[in-house]
């Protein structure tokens, strides 16, 4: 799933509600913690959330309990522009 796809997935309008931690996509759809895709006026669902986790008060083990659901698509890694005569 691309990040665009993932981001459609934000618990608004009926939508399932997913989150994205280091490549992995988990549905925490039926957490009491994110009501209406948002994790306690912290977080927004649809997104990547691998840098926030790190500074989370709780361990990575608290979401990797949530059913996966697929796998995040690495970016294709955009070409450096050069400078000079080359």
């Amino acid at each position: 799933m691309t990040k665009e796809e993932l981001a459609t997935f934000n618990g608004q309008n009926g939508q399932p509600t997913y989150v994205a931690v280091s490549g992995t996509i988990y549905d925490v759809s039926e957490s009491k913690m994110w009501v209406d895709g948002n994790h306690v006026n912290a977080h927004s669902a649809g997104q990547d959330l691998t840098d926030e986790l790190k500074s989370a008060p709780h361990v990575r083990t608290v979401v990797e309990r949530f059913p996966v659901v697929g796998k995040l698509e690495n970016e294709p890694e955009k070409k450096k522009k050069r400078f000079g005569l080359f």
